[in-house]
């Protein structure tokens, strides 16, 4: 083809281009988005490029006229540097302390004592598996009507009724299976240790039968409580679970998490889906606030409740903007900067409710 030659296409020559272009457009990006997970920092973090910052590795080449090589000779004297040793932490002041005093050998009658040196040594004790062997007589009482009756005291409450199993014991495997994250065979391999031979199923029949007897009655009042406030964050986080519906694979149900802080109270919530269902049953009698990270499940479950945004996923959005217009993408990002500085300026001070709200109008408002 020659230079100035006209070509003439079809229109749906040209829309295909257009499309092609489109596509082009959209691959650029997708492949943008990969090298920002593989590669990218997962701080997000933005840093303002300064034009008066010269570049470290950019450097012009000088031209080094060539020199005669000179051998030198010297002697440098190194000043050797004193080894810091390592600080070491002070022993937590709640732990029980036993006291064992050891005196000197062959000490005289006469000697006075001027002091002590005390060092804080940090020991412990294998817990502990005993049997609690509870006793309760029995009585014959005579009465007036030459009847005979038995008294004898009420069994104490135990968390499994008819069962061997106590608080303290449910207890610990409670905490060792969900919050230290044993299996149910780990633990029961720390009891053998100590001569105590138990089935796993055994274990899991005791904590299933606290669970469902016991911790239900403090979880449905959490959910209870936690919707007494004006403002809860919510997010739903997707997990693994092993369900009956399909053996040998894994359902992906979804923990959906209700968080008051002012109250430090926190609710979760299992829901085999991520649908809408969850929070409308949770935020029935809820009226306040809701801050999530914008998904659609929250909207339209009532008219008391209103919505509000996360700071940190409208970031996202525009730190990911500054592969294809860094431009205007800076100036959001700067003015996000403002507002974390202030965030982080209540933190460092370790403001109030109140506090912080007066700082925001001041600070963070303008921006």
């Amino acid at each position: 083809m020659s230079k100035g030659e006209t070509i003439t296409i079809s229109i749906q020559e040209y829309q295909q281009l257009l499309e092609y272009k489109s596509e082009v457009e959209l691959l650029k990006h997708q492949y943008a988005q990969l090298q920002r997970m593989l590669f990218g920092k997962k701080s997000e973090r933005f840093v303002l490029h300064d034009p008066n910052q010269g570049v470290l590795f950019d450097l012009p080449k000088e031209e080094i006229a060539e020199k005669k090589t000179e051998e030198i000779t010297y002697t440098r004297n190194i000043t050797k540097k004193e080894k810091k040793h390592p600080l070491r932490t002070p022993l937590p002041a709640h732990l029980p302390r036993k006291e064992e005093v050891i005196e000197p050998d062959n000490i005289p009658e006469n000697a006075r004592r001027i002091g002590e040196t005390i060092t804080e040594i940090l020991e412990y004790t294998p817990a502990n598996i005993y049997v609690r062997k509870i006793i309760r007589p029995k009585y014959i009482v005579d009465s007036n009507d030459e009847r005979t009756q038995i008294a004898i005291a009420p069994m104490p409450l135990l968390p499994i009724p008819k069962g061997n199993a106590g608080a303290s014991m449910i207890a610990y495997i409670l905490v060792s299976k969900f919050v230290d994250h044993l299996p149910y065979s780990r633990i029961a391999k720390i009891f053998k240790r100590q001569n105590l031979y138990t089935a796993d199923s055994t274990l899991g029949g005791w904590a299933n039968n606290a669970i469902s007897n016991l911790l239900i009655l403090a979880y449905e009042q959490i959910q209870k409580e936690i919707v007494k406030t004006d403002y809860l964050m919510a997010d739903e986080t997707p997990i693994a679970v092993l369900t009956e519906d399909k053996p040998g694979a894994t359902h992906q149900g979804y923990l959906w998490v209700y968080y008051d802080p002012v109250r430090k109270m926190v609710l979760f919530d299992y829901q085999k889906s991520r649908g809408r269902e969850g929070p409308k049953f949770i935020l029935k009698d809820f009226s306040g606030f809701v801050q999530s990270d914008g998904y659609v499940a929250y909207d339209k479950l009532g008219s008391l409740i209103k919505f509000l945004a996360c700071m940190a996923h409208a970031r996202r959005k525009f730190d990911k903007a500054m592969d294809n217009d860094p431009e205007r993408a800076q100036k959001i990002l700067i003015l996000i900067q403002k507002l974390y500085d202030v965030e982080r300026k209540a933190r460092e001070a370790d403001l109030g409710f109140d506090e912080i709200k007066i700082l925001r109008q001041e600070k963070s408002v303008p921006v």
